[in-house]
């Protein structure tokens, strides 16, 4: 009984132990994986199409002269977003190449602008990180493959991802076309495929382009009239490139994905802003459905993973915990109320049952105290010549049986 009892308290103490053990385990995991599962994982590759039917300005035209506008033409943007050097646990410098196209011509003749954008980003916040506190960030954008690319010192705001936890509230958004940043405002809760997703929208414009990008040649041009097609003589008319854009964004409110983006470009010539004369792309570019689809399984491997580990693992341990913790403390009860008194005397227990005696006399009487007996010893015979029986020659006695089937004799 020894043994089995202090068995049964090591166990009882292993299973208190491991109790424990897991219940700090599931508070510890969410405070420390958490913060390292809300990070952008530097393996992030996306990439995202858009796609709309418009109006746009045929250049190959306005170079020979005629300012000519195509309608109903297919456009697709393309973004290619990947993760270059410089790159650790707290910053990464994300890639972006950029391009539309109209589909309705083929090769280089159908691209309509193509640019390299790279920032360096915080990798929970997605805002760029500035050159003070990270000197070898990088912050720039590249529209001409002959020449470099132009620094940017501006940039403040979100672009490609919002934050973890994203909270309804407007955000800076950096436009990459107008070279600025502007908020963007939340809007509401909606639904997309079954997700539920903020909704985010800007408005920006009407900008001048000439002077977001001083670079670009075509966003202040002087043709003759003619060729504008505003009136009949060569006398040279000279015109600005405006941008206007009303942009909207579906976010994934725990991880941050933006899930569906949607842009209503309307660029012109104009000598006046507020007086659009030459088209030279009015489109409106939604992710199409193969885009959303993906973006919303990344959106949700992402949630998985932050659900696992910070809400039912952290459950299933402490459950575990706290069972192992009542199984523990019970057997360790139990151990040690089954433990017996030693008895007085090293001598084993009368076998046969205790005498109680019932009545008044015995109860009312003095207890006679045995301390004082003595214990007589009764001397056995030891005389050699006294004569042993012989048993062995004695005679068993048969005692005769009744034959029960005989009716008893008549006295």
């Amino acid at each position: 009984m020894a043994e089995r009892s202090s068995s049964g308290r090591i166990l009882a103490m292993i299973l208190v132990g491991l109790g424990a053990f897991l219940l700090v385990i599931a508070i510890l995991v969410p405070t420390y994986t958490l913060g390292k599962l809300r990070t952008t994982p530097l393996d992030l590759e996306v990439t995202t199409v858009a796609e709309g039917t418009g109006d746009i300005l045929n250049s190959r035209q306005l170079l020979a002269g005629n300012a000519q506008v195509d309608r109903d033409v297919p456009i697709v943007a393309q973004r290619f977003v990947t993760v270059e050097d410089p790159s650790d646990a707290e910053v990464m410098t994300l890639q972006a190449g950029q391009t539309v196209r109209r589909l309705d011509m083929q090769g280089d003749t159908g691209l309509v602008s193509a640019v390299v954008d790279r920032v360096t980003i915080d990798r929970k916040t997605s805002m760029p990180v500035s050159e003070e506190e990270f000197p070898d960030r990088v912050s720039t954008i590249q529209v001409n493959a002959d020449k470099p690319p132009v620094e940017i010192d501006n940039r403040d705001g979100l672009q490609y991802k919002f934050p973890f936890d994203v909270q309804q509230e407007s955000y800076p958004y950096y436009d990459i076309n107008a070279r600025d940043n502007f908020p963007i405002d939340f809007v509401g809760e909606e639904e997309i495929n079954g997700m539920k997703v903020y909704h985010f929208s800007q408005e920006i414009g009407p900008i001048d382009l000439s002077k977001a990008d001083r670079e670009v040649p075509t966003y202040k041009l002087s043709l003759p009239a003619s060729t504008w097609g505003v009136g009949e003589g060569d006398e040279p008319i000279t015109m600005t490139r405006w941008y206007n854009n009303i942009r909207d964004l579906w976010v994934d409110p725990v991880t941050g994905v933006v899930v569906k983006g949607q842009e209503q470009q309307d660029q012109y010539y104009a000598r006046e802003a507020d007086k659009p004369e030459v088209t030279v792309l009015n489109v409106t570019l939604p992710f199409n459905e193969e885009t959303v689809e993906y973006q919303i399984e990344q959106a949700k491997d992402g949630q998985d993973t932050i659900s696992l580990f910070g809400r039912t693992l952290p459950i299933i341990l402490g459950i575990l915990g706290v069972i192992l913790l009542i199984v523990g403390f019970v057997l360790g009860l139990r151990g040690g109320g089954n433990r017996r008194p030693a008895t007085a005397t090293g001598g084993p227990a009368p076998a046969g049952p205790a005498t109680t005696t019932v009545g008044p006399a015995h109860s009312a009487g003095a207890q006679r105290d045995h301390t004082d007996d003595r214990t007589e010893v009764i001397p056995r015979q030891t005389d050699p010549n006294a004569q042993q029986r012989d048993w062995t020659t004695d005679q068993t006695q048969e005692i005769p049986r009744t034959d029960l089937r005989k009716p008893p004799t008549q006295e």
